[in-house]
């Protein structure tokens, strides 16, 4: 890379925004050089903090800048695209919070474009990134596990458990029609996706939302922080139609078979994404709340738990672990090691793309519309065809093939 910078500017001020400017400042040759946001006033509080010396209430000026190369969008889940198709339209390079867009066909058009400008592209499905994660994949790779029979898990949080927790993901309007799938559920299909090389072929899948009614604060709340403040007197009570919990059953390439349940009101579980794979020789297991430990299970002989290591690991995955054992490596170095990697491309285009892309971001839009499609008609729902790769014109996402699985 020599002594090349890049330049950066953040759109979005909370809690995403902050942990996208601190992975960016880490990588040691990128300046972020502007923050946008709603108002000047949050852009400027934010860029202060930091030292970022440009800040503005509005993202559409900092996009007419000759001195960005890259655009970090880190906003309510409805701005993603028309922030991101003005961004690509200046012809920046874009790394897009998830989901990429409110629909499939939103997220068809980005990658249309995306393709069209020539520009480099992310989907920032970071939970991929955790060493033990990189080591799971390899160990599917490698056929250590022989054929993949069986995936479960669940993503399972707590943070909004009361009918007093309130965030903008749970308006529709704000985030899109489903929340806990949408929000998190996704990340768990693309991690699974990732690791095992399998796509989920169909599923069925059954959402519910515990309160239809939530008492939202007559002022903003940021992600996360409701449990640390004190009860707040002034709400209006809301109907609420996004889902609290979803479970699914799903088909996994040609043989294998799968369960998830995601929860955002399951008390105790703080970020609980716990992934296990069985082979027809072995198994693995991971858990979030725990990211340096791999559990491994046989049959044949005792089961084995490996601690994160990068001497131990196997080297394509040592890769993404930057301390020696023994030192822990979680949340916020996942979006260092995406970012990393996506910089890496925009220096030169001749690196091949490690991280998931806009057709990453397709991918899972599909699979939610799939989602959605079969809670609604109470069935089992095929995804046809794979997006990534397609261009939007042909790109096909779940197309309803039902078939009744209820007992008549």
């Amino acid at each position: 890379m020599g002594s090349q910078r890049l330049r950066a500017v953040i759109v979005g001020t909370g809690f995403m925004g902050r942990v996208h400017l601190e992975a960016v400042r880490r990588l040691g040759f990128v300046d972020v050089v502007a923050v946008a946001g709603s108002t000047t006033a949050k852009a400027r509080a934010l860029a202060e903090a930091f030292g970022v010396p440009h800040a503005s209430g509005d993202y559409r000026s900092v996009l007419r800048g000759d001195d960005i190369d890259v655009v970090h969008l880190c906003t309510l889940n409805v701005h993603h695209y028309p922030m991101a198709s003005a961004a690509l339209a200046a012809g920046k390079h874009v790394i897009c919070e998830k989901p990429l867009a409110m629909t499939s066909e939103e997220a068809a058009d980005l990658v249309s474009r995306a393709a069209a400008r020539g520009v480099r592209h992310a989907t920032c499905y970071n939970l991929r990134y955790y060493p033990m994660v990189q080591q799971m994949r390899r160990l599917c790779a490698t056929g250590e596990l022989g054929e993949v029979l069986i995936a479960q898990g669940t993503y399972s949080q707590d943070w909004l458990l009361y009918d007093t927790d309130w965030n903008w993901r749970v308006d529709a309007s704000d985030a899109g029609r489903l929340r806990a799938m949408g929000d998190i559920g996704s990340h768990w299909c693309d991690m699974l996706e990732h690791v095992t090389g399998l796509r989920i072929t169909s599923l069925a899948a059954d959402l519910a939302t515990f309160h239809t009614t939530r008492k939202r604060p007559m002022r903003s709340v940021e992600t996360f922080s409701g449990k640390m403040q004190q009860p707040i007197a002034s709400y209006e009570e809301t109907a609420i139609d996004t889902e609290d919990f979803a479970a699914l059953l799903f088909r996994l390439g040609d043989r294998a078979r799968g369960a998830l349940t995601v929860s955002q009101v399951s008390a105790g579980c703080k970020n609980r994404l716990a992934i296990e794979i069985y082979g027809t020789k072995a198994a693995v297991g991971w858990n979030q709340e725990r990211p340096d430990e791999l559990w491994i299970g046989r049959r044949d002989r005792p089961n084995g738990s490996l601690i994160k290591d990068p001497s131990l690991m196997a080297s394509a995955a040592a890769s993404y672990a930057d301390l020696p054992g023994g030192h822990s490596e979680g949340y916020d170095h996942t979006f260092k090691q995406l970012f990393r990697r996506f910089y890496q491309s925009v220096l030169d285009p001749s690196e091949p793309q490690m991280y998931p892309s806009f057709d990453d971001g397709l991918r899972q839009m599909c699979v939610l519309d799939a989602v959605r499609a079969s809670h609604e008609q109470h069935g089992w729902v095929d995804l046809v065809g794979d997006p990534a790769g397609l261009s939007a014109s042909t790109a096909q996402c779940a197309v309803p093939n039902i078939a009744d699985w209820r007992h008549q």
